[in-house]
């Protein structure tokens, strides 16, 4: 699959290669997951080292959440204005990350910590704009395999993070091991500015042609667009089950059943593992069925996992019902990225995610202080019900949504 010059269909220098340009976009994804579902396995941890109860780890993962919204809006319209810049603020964004894994892991102090997890957040929200639209422009007819291939480079992050946490946490204290992580992707860093040097650039001939009056009439444009709203709205409610889920699992099975750090991470890592698999399938499957064919029946079925795990919270069973629940809980976010960039023109690519992972976060936001208050004051059963009525209310709405069946249509 090569990347094509939409404009001339040819394929371009190796950089622009669809194999060398995906593997490199998911390559640095997998660090910014890496990292974040480490610090899902670390959070007991934190929680002893700062003498937090449940709602106060929730409010690590809301700080997250808010700092991410809060550079996702004007985030995009930047991105969109800065085409011929990408790549270096694709570099950028992982030397963010670095300083925001430091301060995380060398934090003496509750405020500090809050700190490196918004630099980190904000470094990760950045990254998503000019990575989702530049794989968009490039890939227009295999958009929804392309973002899934993306999506895997996250999915490994997030299997061999809480993996690699797991064991490291039986030597190093969890300090130790988050500075160690903030250490690595410098070279990274260094090699995305020769990568992606040239990512995204339009030819000449289509820059001339393109004005910020064009542009600010597309972005009122789809201002207008209900679809998007409607579907920006099942989104959100997507992210506040993930991160009601990525807050309460881990103290669940360090609280409850005492799991030690290594199969804590096990269990984390299980969460995504069987996304690696299915998020290339599911992305094929949506390019070719329609989005809205394949994400509500995923919708459904996570929300039926989680209603199934109330009454079977322990055991090997958990272990089937957490992997299966992995099945559609990752694989349908670059789905539902697709189904906005296939209603929005090239152009106002980045603002169009940037204005939807503004609302998306804001929604998350909420979601881990509602998780850690059921969990803390009525337990981890009434944290699943309300994890699953999400799904159950974003399946509803999906359902009812004039999509075309395929892109192609």
């Amino acid at each position: 699959m090569d990347a094509m010059n939409p404009e001339s269909g040819q394929p371009r220098d190796i950089r622009q290669r669809g194999w060398f340009m995906i593997s490199g976009l998911a390559i640095g994804h997998s660090v910014f997951h890496w990292l974040i579902q480490s610090f899902a396995v670390v959070l007991p941890e934190v929680q002893r080292a700062f003498g937090l109860n449940a709602v106060g780890v929730g409010a690590v993962i809301t700080v997250r959440e808010v700092a991410s919204a809060v550079v996702a809006l004007p985030g995009g319209v930047v991105v969109d204005s800065l085409r011929r810049h990408w790549g270096l603020l694709l570099s950028g964004c992982i030397v963010g990350f670095s300083i925001g894994a430091f301060l995380i892991g060398l934090s003496p102090f509750y405020p500090l910590l809050l700190v490196g997890v918004a630099v980190v957040a904000i470094s990760h929200s950045l990254w998503h704009l000019p990575a989702s639209a530049s794989l968009s422009y490039h890939f227009p007819r295999s958009r929804g395999m392309a973002l899934s291939f993306h999506g895997v480079g996250g999915s490994v992050g997030d299997v061999l993070g809480p993996l690699a946490t797991g064991a490291l946490l039986l030597t190093l204290s969890w300090r130790g091991i988050i500075s160690i992580y903030g250490a690595a992707p410098i070279f990274l860093a260094l090699l995305a500015l020769w990568s992606f040097k040239n990512i995204g650039r339009k030819s000449e001939s289509s820059v001339e042609g393109e004005t910020a009056t064009d542009r600010a009439e597309v972005t009122k444009q789809l201002l207008r667009d209900r679809i998007l709203w409607a579907i920006t709205l099942v989104k959100g409610m997507r992210s506040m089950s993930l991160a009601a889920l990525v807050t309460v699992l881990p103290l669940y099975l360090n609280n409850e059943l005492g799991l030690e750090p290594f199969d804590r991470g096990f269990h984390i890592g299980l969460l995504i593992m069987v996304g690696i698999v299915a998020k290339p399938i599911a992305g094929y499957l949506s390019d070719r069925l329609g989005r809205k064919q394949v994400l509500t029946p995923g919708l459904i079925w996570s929300g039926a996992i989680c209603i199934l795990m109330i009454f079977n919270g322990e055991g090997l069973i958990l272990t089937v019902f957490i992997a299966l629940l992995g099945l559609f809980l990752y694989p349908d976010q670059p789905i539902l990225t697709a189904a906005i960039l296939d209603r929005v023109d090239q152009s106002v690519a980045s603002t169009a995610l940037g204005l939807s992972s503004f609302v998306t976060f804001l929604m998350s936001a909420t979601s881990p202080l509602i998780a850690g208050g059921l969990y803390e004051f009525i337990g981890v059963d009434a944290t699943l019900c309300y994890v699953a009525g999400l799904f159950f209310l974003a399946a509803a709405i999906l359902a009812v949504l004039p999509l075309p069946r395929s892109d192609s249509q």
